[in-house]
């Protein structure tokens, strides 16, 4: 019950007064359109099994009273903005097999939104974009539209306490697995050495029901991918209050 009186505040924060009594208009109405790229058969005559890719991505339909911020969530949306190719890029080149998104929250004036693309090359792979979206204004919401500047700091001491906790986890993995021989037992730990979670790492995160999952991404090679820190901090809106403003006229930001 906590939470939800946490949220409340936190919505009042941002949108003023507006959030006292939510409009029809806080959410976006999207549609997912499904198409199957074909790609030309002299591109995949080596390789037919990349003939086609799967790609799924919202349409905004509607939702939202001002025309003005409607079109900046849709340019935000295209699929040009995401990964920046266009479907017509992505049906000239090989290495897309599938492209989707899932919605994580699109209520109180704020869509949450993560999209992933899958594909081939030397060896398989994938990408993930975040956007959380303040629906009052179609701008992206940052870390400074909810979290008081002078916490900043300390809030990203916090975060970054759970990830070294996991590096720890991984460390432990590596020192008692035997499939790693004596030298990679020696070498591996070197690619946690310079991980940290920093003030400026504070804008990826993803807006919940219950709390906020900071994100983090080591960018490890794929070869030793497996070693990567999952990289998702949650913390619960009770844990946040501290570090939450509490007054201004935040224009932006989450549930």
């Amino acid at each position: 019950m906590r939470h939800l009186i946490l949220l409340s505040s936190l919505i009042l924060l941002l949108f003023g007064g507006a959030a006292q009594t939510l409009a029809k208009d806080d959410a976006v109405l999207l549609e997912k359109k499904t198409v199957v790229l074909v790609r030309p058969k002299k591109l995949t005559k080596d390789f037919p099994e990349r003939r086609t890719a799967k790609v799924s991505y919202p349409l905004v339909k509607g939702g939202l009273s001002n025309p003005a911020v409607l079109n900046r969530v849709r340019a935000l949306l295209q699929v040009k903005s995401i990964f920046d190719s266009s479907l017509e890029e992505y049906r000239q080149d090989t290495w897309l097999e599938e492209f989707d998104y899932t919605v994580n929250y699109n209520r109180n004036y704020i869509l949450d939104i993560t999209f992933i693309e899958l594909g081939s090359g030397a060896y398989p792979d994938s990408q993930h974009k975040h956007l959380a979206i303040n629906l009052k204004t179609g701008k992206l919401i940052k870390a400074s539209d909810i979290f008081k500047p002078a916490m900043m700091h300390e809030l990203a001491a916090k975060v970054n306490e759970k990830l070294q906790a996991e590096i720890q986890e991984n460390l432990k993995e590596i020192a008692t697995n035997n499939d790693y021989n004596a030298e990679e037992k020696q070498s591996l730990p070197s690619l946690y050495e310079n991980l940290k979670i920093e003030t400026k790492d504070l804008n990826e995160f993803s807006i919940g029901e219950k709390g906020i999952t900071f994100l983090y991404d080591a960018g490890f090679a794929h070869v030793v991918q497996a070693l990567q820190p999952v990289g998702e901090y949650f913390f619960s809106y009770a844990e946040l209050a501290p570090y939450l403003q509490r007054k201004g006229s935040a224009a932006s930001l989450i549930p």
